[in-house]
C-alpha cells in the first residue's frame, strides 16, 4: 500500500530532493508550491511520473488533500528572498504553518515541520543544543524569518499538546547541494557563481564567522528518518557539526573551480550570526543518523551543477567541473 504524501515547498531546493526521494521510495507525492522561490525545473524529472502530482498554490491560503503524511517546507529560506517581502514571509511562516497543522488535524496525517537554525539567532551558546532558547532580535531585518519560524514552532507544539497532532519538528542548519538558487545570497551559492564567473568573492565581515554545511542528500535522509521516528514534537537539530569559517569556504571553492577571483570584504549585515554549529546528539540517538558526504565531495557536486547553469561574463559557459560520481542517497 502506497503512502500519500504532501510536500509543501516541494519545488524548492530541499523540497525537490525530498520529493524525488519519496517517489523513489514508492510513495504517492503531491508537491504544493507557489513558485515564489521554487522552480518547475527542480521537479522537471518528476512531472511525467504517475506517482507525482504538482499543484501551484500558496500555503498561506487554505488547502486540502487526503494524505497520510505532510512535509511542510514552504517558506523563503535565504535572507535575500525572505527580506524582499517581510510581511509575506511572516504570513507564510505563521498562516502557512497553521494551514498545514489544520490539515494534519483533519486528516490524522503525521506532520514534519521544517524549522531552522535561525531560531537560535546570533547564539551565545556554542554549539547549539535544542534546549537553548536563542538570542534573537525580534524587530531586526531578519526577524520576519527568525520570529516567524519561532512562532511556527509554538503553533506546532500547541497543536500537538491540545489536539494530539503528530508533529515532527526539525531545525535545519545550513544545507547546500545541486539545485540551489544562484541568486539566493547564501555563502556556497554566492561563492560558486562568483568563482565560475571570475568575479570577486564577496565576504561579509572579516571571514572569521563560521557555518556548518550539510549536503542535501544527508539532510533529506535525516528528514525522512525523523518523520518515521517514534517520538514527540520536541525539536531535533538537523545539520553537519563540521564547523568552517566563511573565508575557508571561499578559498576552497576558489581552489575547486580554479578561479582567479580575489576576495572582496564588505561590512557584516545586521544581526548576521557569527557562529553556527549544531549539536546533533539527539538526532544521532533518535535517528541513528549522521552526515556522510564529505564537504569537498559535496562542493564538487554542487559546483558541477552551478557550472552547468551559470553563464560567465561575455556569455560563455565555463568548462564543466570534474566531480567524483556517487549514487544519490
Amino acid at each position: 500500500m502506497r503512502t500519500r504524501v504532501l510536500v509543501t515547498g516541494g519545488a524548492g531546493f530541499i523540497g525537490s530532493h525530498l520529493c524525488e526521494r519519496l517517489v523513489d521510495d514508492g510513495h504517492e507525492v503531491i508537491c504544493l508550491d507557489n513558485l515564489f522561490t521554487g522552480r518547475r525545473g527542480n521537479i522537471a524529472n518528476l512531472l511525467g511520473n504517475p506517482h507525482f502530482e504538482f499543484e501551484r498554490h500558496d500555503v498561506a491560503e487554505p488547502f486540502h488533500a487526503e494524505v497520510d503524511q505532510i512535509y511542510h517546507l514552504a517558506c523563503p529560506a535565504s535572507p535575500v528572498h525572505y527580506q524582499r517581502n517581510p510581511v509575506r514571509t511572516v504570513r507564510t511562516c505563521v498562516q502557512g504553518t497553521l494551514n498545514a497543522l489544520e490539515l494534519a488535524r483533519e486528516t490524522g496525517a503525521r506532520l514534519f515541520i521544517a524549522s531552522t537554525s535561525e531560531v537560535y539567532g546570533d547564539p551565545e551558546v556554542h554549539p547549539q543544543q535544542e534546549d537553548y532558547w536563542g538570542h534573537v532580535n525580534p524587530i531586526g531585518v531578519r526577524a520576519c524569518y527568525d520570529e516567524g519560524k519561532r512562532c511556527a514552532e509554538a503553533l506546532a507544539v500547541s497543536f500537538a499538546r491540545q489536539y494530539a497532532v503528530e508533529v515532527r519538528l526539525g531545525r535545519i542548519f545550513n544545507t547546500y547541494g545541486p539545485r540551489m538558487h544562484e541568486n539566493d545570497g547564501r555563502v556556497v551559492s554566492n561563492f560558486a557563481v562568483q568563482a565560475l564567473r571570475e568575479e570577486p568573492l564577496t565576504i561579509y565581515g572579516d571571514g572569521s564567522q563560521t557555518r556548518s554545511f550539510c549536503y542535501v542528500d544527508d539532510l533529506v535522509e535525516a528528514v525522512v528518518r525523523l518523520m518515521a521516528a517514534d517520538t514527540d514534537a520536541r525539536p531535533v537539530n538537523l545539520g553537519n557539526p563540521q564547523e568552517t569559517t566563511v573565508e575557508e569556504i571561499a578559498q576552497q571553492i576558489k581552489r575547486l573551480t580554479g578561479s582567479p577571483s580575489e576576495l572582496a570584504f564588505r561590512p557584516l549585515p545586521e544581526d548576521d550570526p557569527t557562529r553556527r554549529r549544531p549539536d546533533i546528539s539527539r538526532a544521532g540517538t533518535l535517528l541513528g543518523w549522521e552526515p556522510k558526504v564529505d564537504l569537498e565531495d559535496g562542493l564538487r557536486r554542487t559546483i558541477a551543477d552551478f557550472s552547468a547553469r551559470t553563464t560567465v561574463t561575455g556569455g560563455q559557459r565555463p568548462e564543466p567541473v570534474a566531480v567524483r560520481q556517487g549514487a544519490r542517497r
